[in-house]
């Protein structure tokens, strides 16, 4: 487990964490793109001009220019986390990450959402680690003061609104988090558990990152007065700015909003040690799951000492995709598992090399197991081949290269920074660190292996069908009031919110559009910064064109294009993919399938021949379309036991009916794909991927005429005719009110309201869509504000409008507590009811506007994302300059309009409520409600009977 994260808004169709714009040397465009021959293939070499100085509290500042688009990243790392935690005290590091977000000296309850949001950030987060703490936030640049304002004012003021009210609330969130990420959520309380198996109790990464129920509840006031003053001071904490700035104007802001704060007492070091397993440990444990896991860990190097960049390199050759040895064996060829991965996770005191594989239904965990050890055996003996190190280290060369492309986020420069800066003090770590990768030689992976992957110094944990096994979770005591408080400020010029500063008008990435001879459209967005290109084929046909007796055939099609072709085989194509450094996806959505690739430019030719080759070429091997089926048959099995896929394929068929194109999810059904067979898949095919019912998008480092040869290259001589997809009519929604879902002995109740709403198309989308962001779309919304902040029914609440060809879904939901199923229901109703009647405020209309217009660069800040949105203009018939002119749409949008869509649209009183929950606990709270009949299914979405574990019979009102 990586970490906890807070409650996340991340607005954006295709969002990827922010990007940055790196000057490059020819040895690395050389270096790092031909395909992998031998090992040692050189690194690349990176230039990041990076500046790093220190204030005289202490507090360490780098910054990072970066003039691509107007955006800046806000990166505050606390070298904090669970590392510092003292028994009785688990999960306090991740409950002050979220007392950070409630208020501080100068900013009011909740006003940290409201200011950010409003001022377009596109990502707003904090997490917590087993090592440290950190805060991000992506917005436009002229934004930045305000950024720095709301930061600096936690680190220096924090202390002065907290009260055991604000504390009584995150402690709510934090155990609904705990409920909702780790009771509730498939294998986790398992795996909590084997984490228990490797660390010893007074071990501080023993307990999760979240800790438990029992300490979380009873942290007072007081502790986290004195953790804020051990921890959260300008000399235990570090700075990252990446972005459209001005250097010289950046450091008179960091001077003026940190320089004040004082420096705290020095943090004592961490002196805890990790003791080596020297015996195998073993356990069984059961969870509410349909399918087995196996799960074997080592203790191995901690980050960036000797020997883990060697197991970051064994953990992609064991298990890091369709190339590697285990997917191979266990997955493809043996099909035993229905999946497999490898994971080093990297940690100050100790690493964790994780193997996870699922048990394919009637094999066994012991065949598993055995299976395993006889690859973990041989690889110990033979080593990898030169072949598999440098294909790895070319994979991780690009995968670093490409996540340059943000400028912050989770995976972005500025978070890279601060990681470089966390444990090496040295932020202009990169090509240091690409060099330890360079470095690696099967002859060292090997001695790895030996040293480190031994029998008797693992964990093996069996995870097998059967009771949840929860721990206790006492009930909290009452809420405080919130008491009356008048803040006195020492600084009071920090009262005054700032401003922007001046308007910089965007300069959104344009594309321009060709067409081929074949018909095939060309879309193409030149980005020059990074030497990566992305290319993604979008169709004009996705699950909504499947036969009505075959839900599930499109998204079964697009998963076999890539599992064999007349040229390749399946592995073959993953192994010169691996070998590229390039990645591929294939995939169906509810109106359009599509094949992407990304790569580095040098392979962007060779990348696109084995796109072309899969969707002009595919043989559908029968052997393949059998494993294929048996893995979405599998995929099915799981998600039954996950509440949102069982909300959500519920929630469809009761909207538009089980028969209907929008009524089923892209797996379709149980029965449907028993019967496909390989020449419905080929039918399907042939009416689906024409070069008349597709755009090619390309994104990145080419010129219009380098990407116009690129695609004649691939697609020129690719021919078919069109099959112009259909427009589904509008569904019929079931006439009970309220379905059940039984999940007996969850905690937790996932609910979903529903109604139909627009096309994307319609002219009333952008009005509802600045709505759904007053109702749900924000952190700041009514509905997360109502359930969450105010309540304490839910780790977060959502709404959101569907975006369809024909008319769309309308949504509201939130996975709450199960004894507060029938209140939070209530609540969501109430609020629909309440926007419909009464619309939005002055101020609710001007931050939703003012957020989806600022945060539109965000939408263009990879070549992905890019390549994401522009696949949204063809697929819904947008214009081309959609984007560029949305901002001047969005301003003309009034109160009154939003409520006239509103009032025309929602329908609160026939919304469908769908709750999967325990039924015997949540029933008799839905009753109580008077909404209607209430009707049952199971997690396919088939109606079952009203007695089947029925604690009443189904209840009715007028």
């Amino acid at each position: 487990m990586d970490s906890q994260s807070s409650f996340r808004r991340t607005r954006g169709r295709d969002r990827a964490p922010l990007a940055v714009a790196l000057v490059l040397t020819a040895a690395m465009v050389t270096a790092a793109v031909a395909p992998a021959q031998a090992a040692g293939v050189k690194p690349p070499q990176v230039k990041l001009e990076i500046e790093k100085y220190t204030l005289p509290n202490g507090l360490e500042v780098i910054l990072r220019e970066d003039h691509r688009l107007p955006l800046v990243a806000v990166n505050t790392w606390y070298h904090v986390g669970p590392a510092n935690e003292t028994a009785g005290r688990t999960g306090f590091a991740h409950l002050f990450e979220h007392m950070m977000f409630q208020s501080s000296g100068h900013v009011g309850e909740d006003e940290i959402w409201k200011h950010l949001e409003g001022a377009g950030a596109s990502f707003i987060n904090g997490t917590t680690d087993f090592d440290r703490t950190n805060y991000l936030e992506d917005l436009p640049a002229n934004q930045l003061e305000l950024a720095l304002w709301l930061e600096s004012d936690r680190m220096g003021f924090l202390l002065d609104r907290i009260d055991a009210a604000s504390l009584a609330n995150q402690q709510d969130v934090v155990r609904n988090e705990r409920r909702q990420s780790v009771e509730n959520a498939p294998y986790q309380i398992v795996e909590e558990e084997m984490w228990h198996m490797i660390f010893p109790k007074n071990h501080p990464y023993y307990p999760w990152v979240i800790g438990s129920h029992e300490d979380v509840q009873a942290a007072k006031v007081d502790d986290v007065k004195d953790f804020f003053r051990h921890y959260y001071c300008p000399n235990n904490a570090s700075l990252v700015i990446v972005g459209d700035i001005d250097k010289a104007k950046t450091k008179a802001l960091v001077e003026k909003y940190y320089g004040t704060i004082p420096r705290g007492a020095d943090v004592p070091p961490i002196t805890a040690t990790t003791p080596p397993i020297t015996e195998e440990r073993r356990a069984t444990l059961t969870d509410k799951i349909t399918l087995s896991r196996v799960y074997m860990c080592w203790l191995t190097s901690p980050i960036f000492k000797p020997g883990d960049a060697d197991a970051g390199v064994a953990a992609q050759i064991l298990g890091g995709g369709k190339a590697s040895r285990l997917y191979k064996s266990l997955v493809y060829e043996k099909q035993i598992c229905q999946d497999v991965s490898v994971v080093q996770q990297s940690y100050t005191l100790g690493s964790v090399f994780q193997l996870t594989a699922t048990v394919k239904p009637n094999k066994t965990t012991e065949e598993v197991e055995k299976a395993i050890d006889e690859e973990l055996t041989r690889f110990a003996a033979e080593g990898p081949t030169a072949e598999e190190v440098a294909a790895t280290q070319n994979s991780i060369y690009s995968a670093t290269v490409t996540s340059l492309e943000n400028f912050g986020g989770f995976s972005g420069v500025a978070d890279r920074l601060n990681q470089y800066n966390h444990h090496l003090k040295d932020p202009n770590f990169l090509n240091k660190d690409l060099a330890r990768f360079a470095a690696v030689t099967p002859a060292s992976v090997k001695k790895f292996t030996n040293d480190q992957l031994q029998k008797n110094a693992r964990v093996v944990v069996y995870a097998v069908p059967g009771d949840k096994k929860l721990p206790p979770d006492p009930a909290a005591p009452p809420k405080p009031e919130k008491a009356a408080s008048q803040v006195e400020s020492k600084e009071p010029w920090r009262n005054t919110v700032p401003g922007p500063g001046p308007d910089v008008k965007a300069q959104l990435p344009s594309a321009k559009r060709s067409e081929l001879p074949n018909g095939l459209a060309l879309y193409v967005v030149e980005a020059h910064q990074l030497p990566i290109v992305s290319a993604n084929l979008v169709f004009r046909s996705g699950s909504a064109a499947d036969p009505t007796d075959l839900p599930g055939l499109a998204g079964f099609t697009a998963s076999m294009i890539d599992e064999g072709t007349t040229k390749r085989d399946a592995l073959q194509i993953a192994n010169e993919i691996y070998a590229l450094g390039a990645s591929l996806s294939t995939g169906t959505q509810t109106d359009g399938s599509n094949a992407s690739i990304r790569s580095l430019k040098q392979n962007a030719s060779a990348s696109l021949a084995i796109l072309s080759d899969i969707v002009q070429n595919p043989a559908f091997p029968e052997k393949e379309v059998d494993r294929v089926r048996n893995d979405r048959l599998t995929a099915l099995m799981q998600q039954r036991d996950q509440p949102w896929p069982t909300a959500l394929r519920v929630m469809n068929a009761c909207l538009f009916g089980p028969t209907h194109p929008y009524g089923h999810t892209q797996l379709g059904t149980e029965e449907a794909l028993k019967k496909m067979t390989r020449a419905d898949l080929t039918t399907l095919y042939k009416s689906t991927f024409s070069p008349k019912n597709a755009a090619l998008i390309l994104v990145g480092d080419v010129t219009p005429a380098e990407a116009k040869k690129l695609a004649q290259d691939a697609f020129g001589a690719w021919k078919g005719e069109a099959t112009t997809a259909t427009m589904p009519a509008a569904g019929t929604t079931v006439n009970s009110r309220v379905v059940i879902v039984d999940k007996p002995g969850n905690n937790q109740t996932m609910i979903l309201a529903g109604q139909m709403g627009v096309k994307r198309s319609d002219p009333d989308y952008e009005k509802l869509d600045v709505m759904n962001t007053v109702l749900g779309g924000l952190f700041s919304s009514r509905i997360n504000m109502n359930l969450r902040e105010d309540k304490g029914y839910s780790y977060g609440a959502f709404s959101f409008i569907g975006q369809n060809r024909a008319v769309g879904p309308l949504m509201a939901g939130a996975a709450v507590r199960g004894d507060v199923t029938g209140p939070s229901i209530e609540e969501i109703l109430k609020e629909v009811g309440k926007i419909k009647d009464g619309g939005v405020t002055a101020d609710e209309l001007k931050l939703a506007k003012e957020s989806i217009v600022r945060s539109l660069p965000a939408n263009f800040e990879t070549s992905s994302s890019t390549a994401g949105t522009m696949s949204g203009i063809y697929l819904y018939d947008l214009p081309l300059d959609y984007y560029q002119t949305l901002p001047a749409r969005m301003d003309a949008i009034q109160a009154s309009d939003v409520q006239d869509v509103a009032k025309r649209h929602l329908v609160p009183e026939r919304m469908v409520v769908v709750a999967v929950g325990d039924r015997s606990k949540i029933e008799p709270q839905i009753s109580k409600l008077k909404l209607g009949a209430i009707a049952y299914r199971d997690a396919d979405g088939k109606e079952v009977a009203a007695a089947s574990g029925s604690p009443s019979s189904p209840s009715t009102s007028n």
